[in-house]
């Protein structure tokens, strides 16, 4: 298990994090979200050794985390960090034999994760040749190519086409079948509801929101009901305790619900103004609780141990 301990850096008068925690589980995917500037590559780098926390740590199966373990880990930093005149081949396998893997085994490796990333036919050229997506794949493979314990990635989707953007997908869902933790940043929250068993938002250096989609979704403030009544008249439901209209198009209403509101109450005033061919909860998009956690006071909520 990864765990990240009340991590507190600062840079001058800049509170970049201020305690940040969660842990990732052997084979879970855990989506780590957060604006731009909320903290999200520094906590990676405080993780890889590559910045020093002023307080906090970071732990790996319950011992911190050493020069040993971070050889273990597959990292993918934000900025590239390729030799752009070495060849692809050659540098995926210099990469794997910096983590350990002998000759053979880091040559055969490079092969192997330079085709299933779809680079099997730009293996011999340098990377200086290859297109910015291209590129973003061998940084890719070179995270994969030592078989990690860990994954740790920044941004791994991003610049990526939709063919490499489910190639990657496809071997990071591998990697946790086989019991790796996975981490990874990203600003496409689509991804992250579609692919990760939990998510973590982070906003202005604090972990304002932790667990399953599903489990954010049931701690959003507020509930909201989408009903679909044709012949309804506008401003149908305006009157109705405890609700409030989100939206309203053409007999298609979106009403949030406080807490103790009827909502049979909803379905018979909805069904007096005629058809009603539509009425379920609507769950919130991860978008729209990202926005929500993101936009209210930094008051840490952790809903998944």
């Amino acid at each position: 298990m990864l765990e990240i301990d009340g991590l507190v850096k600062a840079y001058g008068e800049n509170q970049v994090l201020k305690g940040v925690s969660f842990t990732v589980a052997p084979g879970q995917m855990f989506g780590f979200c957060g604006s731009n500037g909320a903290g999200k590559t520094t906590t990676m780098r405080i993780a890889m050794g590559l910045a020093r926390a002023d307080a906090g740590e970071v732990r790996w199966n319950g011992a911190p985390v050493d020069e040993a373990v971070r050889r273990r880990i597959g990292y993918m930093p934000e900025e590239r960090g390729l030799y752009p005149k070495m060849k692809v081949r050659e540098q995926l396998a210099y990469f794997a034999r910096l983590h350990g893997m002998d000759a053979g085994s880091a040559g055969r490796a490079a092969g192997e994760w330079g085709e299933r990333l779809g680079l099997g036919e730009r293996l011999g050229d340098p990377v200086e040749k290859l297109s910015l997506g291209n590129q973003q794949r061998v940084q890719l493979a070179a995270a994969l190519v030592s078989e990690p314990d860990v994954l740790i990635l920044d941004e791994p989707f991003s610049g990526l086409d939709p063919v490499g953007v489910d190639s990657l997908a496809e071997a990071l869902l591998d990697q946790c079948r086989r019991g790796v933790p996975v981490v990874f940043s990203s600003h496409q929250l689509d991804l992250v509801e579609r692919l990760c068993d939990a998510v973590g938002i982070l906003a202005r250096g604090s972990m304002v929101a932790t667990g399953t989609v599903a489990e954010l979704r049931a701690s959003a403030h507020g509930r909201q009901l989408r009903v679909v009544a044709p012949d309804a008249a506008a401003g149908w439901a305006a009157g109705l305790p405890g609700v409030r209209v989100v939206s309203e198009s053409r007999g298609d209403t979106v009403l949030e619900l406080q807490h103790g509101a009827d909502d049979q109450q909803v379905l018979h005033a909805a069904v007096a103004t005629g058809r009603v061919t539509h009425f379920a909860w609507r769950e919130p998009t991860l978008v729209e609780l990202f926005r929500d956690a993101v936009s209210a006071p930094a008051t840490p909520v952790a809903v998944a141990a």
